[in-house]
Order: C-alpha cells, then sequence, then structure tokens
C-alpha cells in the first residue's frame, strides 16, 4: 500500500477543520444543489429484488481521500467524463467545487471521527449539535447522505455501544427526516484498519437501525471491510439490503485495486446491489496503484453492469 494520508488522517484532519471552524464551513455552502437527491433505499423501493426487471444502472462516486494527490477539480472533470455523478467525503467548502462540474457529493464528511462517535454520551455533547448543524448545511447544498461513526468500544459492552448510539441518533434523525438527507453509520473492520471501533458487524449495525427507526437512519455497507469481517458479502447483500444507504469499494487484500489480483467479485456484487433495487450510489474508495484516473475509469467500467 502506498504511503499518501490514509483515511483515518484524512478524516481526522478534516473533522478537526470542521470543529474548529463551523461558522466557515457554514458560510461556504450556499452553493445551489446541481443533482438530485436519491430516494431512501427501503424494503418498498426493492423491487429488484422481488423479481422485478431491474434497468437502473449503478450510480458512481469516488472517494477523494483515495486521491489526495490529485487536485479536487482535476478529479471532478476527470469523474464526469467517466459517467460518474460524485465525489463524495467531502466538507462544506468543497462542494461547490465538484458541483460546478455538474457533480453531488453522494455523501459528507460529517463531524464525528471514527474513534470518537455516537457510543459516548461525552462525545453527544459536541457532536449533536454539530450534526444538527451539518444535516442542514446538506439539505441546503442539495447533498443527500452524511456519515457518522459508532466510535472505539474502548471496554464498552455492544449492548450498551447499541443503547447510546441509539439514544444520540434519534436526537437528530428527526432533523435528517425533516430535511431528507440519510445519514449512514459505516460498517468498518475492527481486525486490520480499526481496532476496536464498535460498528464492525452487518448484524449489529442493523440492530441500531431498528432501534433508531427511521428511513432516514441506515448503514454504509464498506464491501472491503465487510469482507475482512464476515465475508458472506452477496447474501448479505439480499439480506440486509434494505439497512444499507451507501456502498463502499475496496480490494482485498489491501485495499487495492478492484481488478482479477484480489479476491472479491465486484461484477457479480454490483448485479446483487442492482437486483434489491438500489437507487442510491456505489462509492470508489480503493488505493490507486498505478495512474490514479486509469484505475479509477477501470474501475468503473468493471463495476457498471
Amino acid at each position: 500500500m502506498p504511503s499518501p494520508v490514509t483515511r483515518r488522517q484524512a478524516l481526522a484532519t478534516l473533522t478537526g477543520a470542521v470543529l474548529a471552524g463551523s461558522t466557515h464551513a457554514a458560510s461556504q455552502s450556499a452553493a445551489p444543489a446541481t443533482a438530485t437527491s436519491p430516494q431512501p433505499q427501503g424494503a418498498k423501493e426493492s423491487a429488484g429484488a422481488m423479481g422485478q426487471p431491474d434497468t437502473h444502472p449503478i450510480r458512481h462516486s469516488a472517494c477523494k481521500w483515495c486521491y489526495a494527490k490529485t487536485a479536487l477539480a482535476d478529479l471532478a472533470k476527470a469523474a464526469k467524463s467517466f459517467g460518474m455523478e460524485s465525489i463524495e467525503l467531502l466538507n462544506p467548502e468543497e462542494w461547490p467545487v465538484v458541483q460546478a462540474f455538474g457533480l453531488t457529493c453522494a455523501i459528507a464528511n460529517g463531524p464525528a471521527r471514527i474513534n470518537d462517535g455516537f457510543n459516548r454520551r461525552e462525545n453527544q455533547v459536541t457532536l449533536i449539535p454539530a450534526y444538527l448543524k451539518r444535516i442542514e448545511e446538506c439539505a441546503h447544498a442539495g447533498i443527500p447522505s452524511l456519515i457518522l461513526f459508532s466510535g472505539n468500544r474502548r471496554g464498552q459492552s455492544d449492548s450498551e455501544g447499541l443503547e447510546i448510539c441509539a439514544e444520540g441518533i434519534k436526537q437528530i434523525v428527526g432533523a435528517a427526516e425533516k430535511h431528507g438527507v440519510t445519514l449512514c453509520m459505516e460498517l468498518l473492520n475492527s481486525r486490520v484498519n480499526h481496532k476496536d471501533y464498535q460498528c464492525d458487524r452487518t448484524e449489529w449495525g442493523v440492530e441500531l437501525c431498528k432501534r433508531v427507526g427511521s428511513e432516514r437512519f441506515k448503514l454504509l455497507y464498506d464491501i472491503y471491510h465487510m469482507q475482512i469481517m464476515e465475508g458472506d458479502i452477496i447474501r448479505t447483500i439480499q439480506t440486509h439490503h434494505a439497512y444499507f444507504g451507501h456502498y463502499h469499494t475496496g480490494g482485498n487484500p489491501g485495499r487495492a485495486e478492484i481488478d482479477d489480483s484480489q479476491e472479491l467479485n465486484y461484477p457479480a456484487i454490483m448485479r446483487a446491489i442492482r437486483a434489491t433495487g438500489y437507487r442510491g450510489f456505489v462509492g470508489q474508495e480503493f488505493i490507486p496503484k498505478r495512474d490514479p484516473l486509469t484505475s479509477l475509469r477501470e474501475a468503473v467500467q468493471l463495476c457498471t453492469v
């Protein structure tokens, strides 16, 4: 794996800037929307899973942190030429850059850090008002989704983590419903990349969705991370797709390119996602080993099924 900025480092840096300068960020987020937000992904929208034909193509996005050496405007221009619709995991001041190219930010960065999320009430003291503000910013700019993290266990039981996460998320999900923004908590592996992270299994995340009880709170199903933790990717998508509001790719091992050098069959996985009737985005989140834009174009082609 190359040494550029890791996702953990990128998110930590960006989050610190957001919490320190939220007033400045809000002033930069007033650009009008240029993309239509996808409908929430619930069981009612899953016609493909009922055996009906689904002709909707995969909607492609790319995670900016994987292209740290590529200027955002250059990445957006290339993505547009590849038929992509989004560059994601951006802060408010970055949204107008991609919108100028007719793209959206499929899922925005939020105020939570990976290690310090909603599973601690002391974190919620600052996270809740910060997320309420970010939800309004997303709605104003036409950004459809916003990422959340559980945080690390640090000795906390999973049952207590569920209770506290649900308690905190219920305090912001009403605003998400009002503004039409979908909150997505990411599933991450705790074996290799994010030791001790709590939302590291699909069943735990699904139970959290049930406790929150809103179509505006779902999971970001990261295929790379869940391959490490659970495997059985396609069956999981078929079983729990109603709780998935966004997807990420990545080759395993090593979050490498999603080609035949790794163990995941992405065309088959994309067909499984399409069959559920999913109308949202799939974010390419792998570390390019070659020319980054060539790798991205080939990944989009591979996942266009």
